[in-house]
């Protein structure tokens, strides 16, 4: 059984992106790159709302990659070897690969996935997340913070919802990003 797993680059102040939609304070560096790939090394399926969606589908394109270094690259190959779930009302197609489009979120289906999966799913974008968050079915959340404090936008954890934590793990990077990882207290 695989637990679903709630990642997200974040500010310190808890956003997800500033209130103009730029996140690239986040961006990582070669350090915090690895990381991530060897966090998503662990990762089965990830479930994407449509915005989280359009912005990951640039790991399909190799154009782009060719200039880059080694660690980007191995991100793009990790990504393309993961099944991915998009839900979105809108999108009239998915073209990635491995990619199946649904019209709704089914915490359901998403509990079924969780137990037949012989690895972890992520759930990724803070719409998303918070449907998730709601219906208990998040087992993890691992935020990476930045240091920086962007004074507002999309928050990172959903709004008017009691998440009990307990944290599992602390690391500190080089360049100031801080993990935190932590079980959901009565969770799925």
């Amino acid at each position: 059984m695989g637990k679903l797993v709630y990642a997200a680059n974040t500010s310190l102040d808890g956003h997800l992106e500033d209130a103009d939609g730029a996140f690239d304070w986040s961006v990582p560096d070669e350090e915090v790159h690895a990381f991530w790939n060897e966090h998503e090394r662990g990762i089965g399926t990830s479930l994407y709302g449509r915005r989280m969606y359009e912005t990951m589908r640039v790991w399909e394109d190799d154009e782009w990659l060719a200039g880059e270094p080694a660690v980007v690259r191995e991100y793009a190959g990790i990504w393309r070897d993961a099944d991915k779930v998009v839900y979105s009302s809108t999108l009239a197609q998915v073209p990635t690969a491995r990619t199946r489009l649904e019209r709704r979120f089914d915490p359901d289906a998403v509990r079924r996935l969780k137990e037949t999966s012989d690895r972890d799913v992520s759930v990724g974008g803070a719409t998303l997340g918070a449907e998730a968050f709601r219906h208990g079915l998040v087992d993890e959340c691992l935020l990476l913070l930045h240091p920086v404090s962007v004074g507002g936008g999309r928050p990172a954890l959903p709004t008017g919802l009691r998440v009990d934590l307990d944290l599992l793990e602390v690391r500190r990077f080089d360049g100031g990003a801080v993990l935190l990882r932590h079980a959901v207290r009565g969770g799925a």
